[in-house]
């Protein structure tokens, strides 16, 4: 992290201000909670901050820090578009592409405020006006209490900032157990939890807190799981006759792909989704084990990117059309796979 983006940041953030700091769409544990720590953080200085959502977000999330002062873009447009006609700062959290915000985009393009972009994923488009990006740190949560301390704030790190930013680095971590974990991730969390945070009880709040409708999702996953062993893959699908049977709520299917990969012998797993509210929009999610890259493939073959070890993507199409395209592709990546 570069000295002068720092000074640059601070000089940014000596004068109260107004400032909006939003999130991707469909914001995730990651979002939420590097988007709540910022907040705490900012209004500890005084700063008039709105955190803006271009969507709702799980249910499990909803426990978090002050999650009832989020505005969400869906359901009250003209008070979030004048949030952000207003702001002096825009923080970005959490994605590099402002095409991740939706239909807010053409909204903060036409802002005058000055954009921050943080954020952790890789390959950031040249949106903002100040960058703190790093795609070998192993959550946007992480990244931010490192810019916390850079700022010299870190005798304002209370426990309600520090819950938040657990909750972004354990959920993006997949409980720490991913190859982005470093030595350096579980100082930050011995120093978080010397802050007094219930680690059980967070890990709790967001995994062991599922709804009937989400273990019936992932029942139906599994019973629709499929293993092309000379890949070394797994792939399961949703149709969204499944969804509506089992009255599928947002955030059912989160982290479903990863039961692909406890398989022995797998090192790739997609999950292949029918859009609810369209049938021909398929949201794709990938994840791997060791050096094969989701994010490069995800990039060439489906419209979406990510991490090397956990990407996203989309199609157009059946879903059986795209899963078929799919199974195509990956015979270009067997000696790939096969590491």
């Amino acid at each position: 992290m570069k000295n002068e983006k720092v000074l640059l940041l601070n000089e940014l953030l000596i004068d109260k201000k107004n400032i909006a700091i939003i999130p991707h769409y469909n914001p995730d544990g990651d979002a939420i909670g590097s988007c709540l720590g910022l907040m705490h953080m900012l209004n500890k200085f005084g700063h008039n901050t709105k955190i803006i959502s271009p969507n709702s977000v799980p249910s499990f999330l909803c426990w978090t820090p002050g999650f009832n002062e989020i505005l969400f873009f869906d359901q009250n447009e003209k008070h979030c578009c004048e949030a952000i006609a207003n702001a002096e700062l825009i923080f970005t959290l959490d994605f590099n592409d402002l095409n991740r915000t939706g239909e807010m985009v053409q909204f903060i393009n036409n802002a005058d405020a000055k954009i921050i972009l943080i954020d952790h994923h890789q390959n950031p488009k040249d949106y903002a006006n100040l960058i703190f990006s790093d795609p070998n740190i192993s959550s946007t949560c992480e990244l931010l209490y490192e810019i916390f301390l850079r700022l010299g704030f870190e005798k304002k790190i209370d426990k309600t900032i520090s819950t938040c930013i657990y909750l972004g680095m354990m959920t993006d971590t997949g409980s720490f157990k991913f190859p982005s974990v470093t030595s350096r991730t579980h100082d930050i969390v011995s120093n978080l939890i010397s802050m007094g945070i219930k680690t059980s009880c967070i890990h709790n709040k967001v995994y062991n807190n599922s709804s009937e409708s989400k273990i019936k999702i992932l029942g139906r996953a599994l019973e629709n799981l499929n293993i092309i062993s000379e890949f070394k893959t797994a792939y399961m699908f949703l149709e969204k006759k499944d969804l509506e049977s089992l009255n599928y709520q947002k955030g059912d299917s989160e982290g479903i792909v990863n039961y692909g990969l406890s398989l022995s012998g797998v090192n790739f797993s997609t999950i292949f989704i029918e859009d609810f509210n369209d049938e021909k929009k398929i949201k794709i999610s990938f994840r791997s084990i060791g050096e094969f890259s989701c994010d490069n493939f995800a990039r060439k073959h489906f419209n979406g990117g990510g991490h090397k070890n956990a990407a996203g993507g989309k199609d157009h199409g059946s879903i059986f059309e795209v899963i078929n395209k799919f199974k195509k592709i990956l015979t270009n990546y067997k000696t790939d796979l096969s590491k």
